[in-house]
């Protein structure tokens, strides 16, 4: 093998390097090569001879016969002595030209496949065939152009023909995966790579050079990486503008760097093509094709040249400015937009051509990739960018104008595509350039365009393109970019574009385009929605910190942020982007609503408070945190308390229950140690999470907040409590004994968590090994002490609160059997009444006994002294006979005149008798009153 260093030497004027020959380079052959067909070792012996050195002609006759031979291609046993022959032809070509014909020839049949006699064979032989390949590779060592030829030509042939048939000898000729895999062991692309640098004068023998390294690269990983170890994409990057009548040396080598780029590492490939060498070269080449290359193959070549320029600034290393490159491209960003009197655009005249127009797109791309570089910014103010993206976008462009008779333009269709594609590139290029910007008026531009795209007009889109996507046949792709770029810019907090965004009335057109969207919800998709979400963001950029602003959202915008935020649950995990519209909506309370008190009262009006506690009861964990910094916020008008003191959610739970139980679940996804009742169970570290404790303790800057100052921020503990220190930790409804349990521990948050940073101070001086005086020490351990002693009274109480609800329990325990005592005592009164009730109607003298019991206990009732001045009446009716009533019975003989006050006595009136064996009503006899039956009463 030989290096790249000894190459470049002979670039330098030193001696060619040295190829080993074959007898140094093979070792000795495997059982399977012992045999030597007889004519191949006559001819190496003939060779080798020194006496038989001088017979040229008799080694040229040998030579023909092995080539007449083996015109089918050489067996894979007789590989060896093919390539020993070869060599030993190579070193007398050197002096003797009488050889190279003939090493032609033998090279020639090489472009055909290896034959094999049996199966087994490509495997036998795989080494063998590793390092003949190899040797064909050094074989470019020759210097005559016509070997090199031959050379290239027959690597080509073995890596990509597979037309062989079998032979009517029987062998059959090597499939055509075996020679490329080992083609791509025999490391021939390498070798190809490194023999670029003994063609200089050799055009012929370096266009083959090129397109063997363009077909071993096309689809191969291993021969690109190859390539790239021996520098290949910076030499045949350097090379590829030598002079060339026909154009393949540039052809070739861009093809060979697109198939590097593709199936090579790509850092690599642009960290050897970004040095000033290959940027001057892809300079000169791109420009000799803008100005005078008139094909469509020119134009595609152009573009290929500007897509690798594009990669390469995507190195931070790579001098495209230092070079004057992307300064000349700038002028052709802005071109035909803008005019210049440059020389380079003077001349330049575009066809408007589909290949013209990729070039338009490119160049916009090359922005946003040269945006990443400050030092470039300077180029787009220089060369007025800004105003030729502004023209791009402006809400005319969208319809294709000609500008002067017969004036070739853009079509409808590319002017579409590239309107969005200025968008897009303006959404990163603006919010660098914002003096640009402003005197574009821009935001005057993009609101238009907006106004534009809702205007209901018979407008069709017709391109778009990639930027489309998901939105083409309409002006959706339109807003979706302009509302990107608004919101972008808006997200700057820049006083001078927000206020600029407030006085052209973008609040109450953006609002206007989310009240269009919420009448037609069910036609929502991932665009709309997208489309929503940053119109919402774009809001609370612009409402945010300014009391006028958030009074100019209104009624209005509280009616639409109520809306939003009675979304579903389930369509958070629709895919379409509604968990993002939530959160801007979430975003859009704080910073449109919070702070001014008017519109506060009217969302809580609406019910503003009890839709946030709903999505914080049934939302994700992730929403969790913005839920409660706003309902935080809030909480500075003392009417949100009201509402979350009557909040209810599922199962009826109340608003400080949520929070409990939300902490709850935060201690334990954070590891914090609890017992099974949710009590302290280290009062040395009562709310330590499991993160921090397995956190290694690291001595921090005292700029840098530590790991118990970071617990801050990282979980929901800091806004639960806050909250609570808001409502109050005591009459809270709704909270069972677990809740008391847990609210004995937030109580004391802000003392724990104090203790916990004075835990990590004395840790951190002792891991320093500092000391501290006597009486910090003595405040430490005081600290540590009355930590520890507010730990155990939370636990003592913890316990009183287990002893409470255990003698509650027990408490309920004896009133549940007392209840069912008494039922059960109430059921057996019952049956005894009922078996009492049944003994009456079958035994008389039952019956009689409880008659007697009926009346001892009627007389029982009536009063034996009559004390003065009250009047008793009796209970009797005078001159009434005796009256019967059995059940629905009533019979009445006769009725005294004074009660009637007519002349009715001795009337008899008879009343609903119902006998046993039924019957209409009749007339009751006096004379039947010996058959008393029960329940019957005797008024006289």
């Amino acid at each position: 093998m030989f290096s790249t260093k000894a190459l470049d030497g002979s670039r330098s004027g030193k001696a060619p390097p040295h190829f080993p020959s074959i007898s140094q380079y093979f070792t000795q052959s495997s059982a399977a090569q012992t045999a030597r067909p007889p004519d191949l070792t006559h001819v190496i012996r003939l060779l080798e001879n020194p006496v038989s050195s001088s017979m040229k002609e008799r080694h040229i006759f040998a030579l023909k016969k092995i080539v007449k031979r083996s015109q089918n291609g050489f067996l894979l046993r007789e590989l060896v002595d093919v390539f020993t022959i070869l060599n030993l032809c190579a070193e007398k070509a050197k002096e003797h030209p009488e050889y190279v014909p003939i090493l032609c020839d033998l090279l020639h049949i090489c472009r055909r496949p290896f034959l094999k006699e049996k199966a087994s064979d490509e495997m036998n032989y795989a080494s063998v065939v590793t390092d003949s390949l190899s040797q064909m590779g050094y074989l470019m060592r020759v210097s005559d152009s016509k070997v090199r030829e031959q050379i290239c030509a027959s690597i080509i042939s073995l890596y990509s023909s597979d037309k062989s048939k079998p032979n009517e000898d029987g062998v059959c000729p090597t499939n055509l995966g075996y020679r490329q895999e080992l083609v791509e062991r025999s490391g021939l692309a390498e070798t190809m790579v490194m023999s670029l640098a003994l063609l200089e004068k050799q055009l012929p023998a370096k266009l083959q050079v090129l397109r063997a390294l363009q077909i071993l690269s096309c689809s191969s990983v291993v021969n690109c990486r190859l390539m790239l170890k021996a520098e290949g994409a910076h030499k045949v990057c350097f090379h590829m503008n030598e002079p060339d009548q026909s154009g393949q040396v540039l052809f070739r080598s861009s093809e060979i760097l697109w198939n590097l780029l593709e199936n090579g590492s790509r850092e690599e490939v642009t960290s050897q093509l970004s040095n000033m060498d290959c940027i001057m070269v892809l300079k000169e080449a791109f420009l000799h094709l803008l100005l005078n290359g008139y094909r469509h193959y020119d134009q595609q070549l152009r573009n290929d040249l500007l897509v690798i320029v594009t990669l390469i600034a995507e190195n931070p290393s790579a001098p495209l400015i230092e070079s004057g490159f992307a300064k000349q491209l700038m002028l052709f960003v802005t071109f035909p937009e803008l005019k210049s009197h440059n020389p380079l655009i003077r001349n330049l005249k575009l066809a408007f051509t589909s290949e013209d127009f990729e070039m338009k797109k490119l160049l916009l791309n090359l922005l946003v990739v040269l945006s990443r570089d400050l030092s470039a910014l300077q180029l787009f103010k220089e060369n007025r960018v800004m105003l030729a993206l502004m023209l791009l976008v402006r809400p005319s462009s969208s319809e294709g104008r000609p500008s002067g008779k017969g004036r070739r333009s853009w079509t409808s269709v590319q002017q579409e595509e590239l309107q969005l594609q200025a968008l897009a590139t303006l959404a990163t290029v603006a919010p660098l350039m914002l003096d640009e910007y402003m005197s574009c008026q821009a935001n005057t531009c993009l609101l238009m365009l907006l106004e534009w795209c809702t205007q209901q007009d018979s407008y069709f889109g017709q391109g778009h393109g990639f930027h489309g996507t998901g939105c083409r046949g309409g002006k959706k792709a339109h807003m979706r970019y302009c509302v990107r770029l608004l919101r972008c810019m808006a997200s700057l907090s820049n006083s001078l574009i927000n206020q600029d965004l407030c006085d052209q009335g973008a609040i109450s057109q953006l609002l206007g385009l989310l009240k269009r969207f919420q009448e037609r919800e069910k036609e929502l998709d991932a665009v709309c929605v997208e489309i929503q979400t940053d119109v919402l963001l774009t809001l609370s950029a612009i409402c945010e910190e300014d009391l006028h602003r958030k009074e100019l959202f209104g009624s209005e915008g509280v009616e639409m942020v109520i809306n939003y935020l009675k979304m579903n649950t389930a369509q958070l995990y629709s895919g379409l982007g509604h968990n993002r519209l939530f959160l801007s909506t979430v975003d859009c309370v704080w910073s449109c609503i919070v702070g001014c008190y008017t519109i506060e009262d009217l969302f809580l009006e609406k019910g503003g408070a009890f839709l946030l506690l709903d999505f914080l009861q049934l939302g994700p964990r992730s929403m969790k945190s913005v839920l409660l910094g706003t309902l935080l916020e809030l909480c500075d008008n003392h009417k949100t308390l009201a509402h979350i003191e009557a909040w209810r959610g599922e199962k009826d739970l109340t608003a400080p229950a949520l929070l409990l139980q939300l902490w709850r679940n935060e201690e334990a996804e954070f590891g914090v140690k609890r017992d099974q009742r949710g009590r302290i169970t280290d009062t040395k570290k009562p709310i330590l999470s499991r993160y921090q404790e397995e956190e290694p303790l690291v001595s921090v800057p005292a700029n840098t907040p530590s790991a118990a100052v970071l617990d801050v921020s990282e979980n929901l503990r800091s806004n639960i409590y806050s909250l609570f220190c808001r409502i109050g930790f005591e009459d809270l409804r709704g909270l069972t004994p677990e809740d008391y349990i847990t609210l004995s521990i937030v109580s004391r948050y802000l003392d724990f968590k104090t203790g916990e940073v004075w835990n990590e101070v004395s840790a951190e001086l002792e891991l320093e090994g500092v000391r501290p005086i006597t009486p910090d020490a003595e405040a430490l351990s005081t600290i540590t002490q009355t930590i520890e002693d507010t730990a155990k009274n939370v636990c003592t109480l913890q316990q009183s609160i287990l002893d409470q609800q255990t003698q509650e329990d027990l408490r309920q325990e004896e009133l549940t059997y007392k209840e069912i005592s008494l039922n059960r005592k109430q059921q057996e009164l019952t049956a005894k009444t009922r078996r009492h009730h049944i003994a009456k109607t079958s035994d008389y003298k039952i019956l009689k006994e409880s008659k007697l019991q009926q009346e001892r206990c009627i007389e029982s009732s009536r009063p034996t002294e009559k004390p003065d001045g009250f009047i008793f009446h009796s209970t009797q009716i005078p001159g009434l006979q005796t009256t019967n009533f059995c059940g629905r019975v009533l019979a009445i003989e006769s009725t005294p005149a004074v009660l009637t006050g007519g002349p009715l006595a001795n009337t008899d009136l008879a009343l609903e008798r119902v006998p046993v064996k039924g019957g209409a009503l009749r007339k009751v006899s006096p004379s039947n009153t010996e058959l008393e039956l029960p329940n019957t009463v005797a008024v006289k």
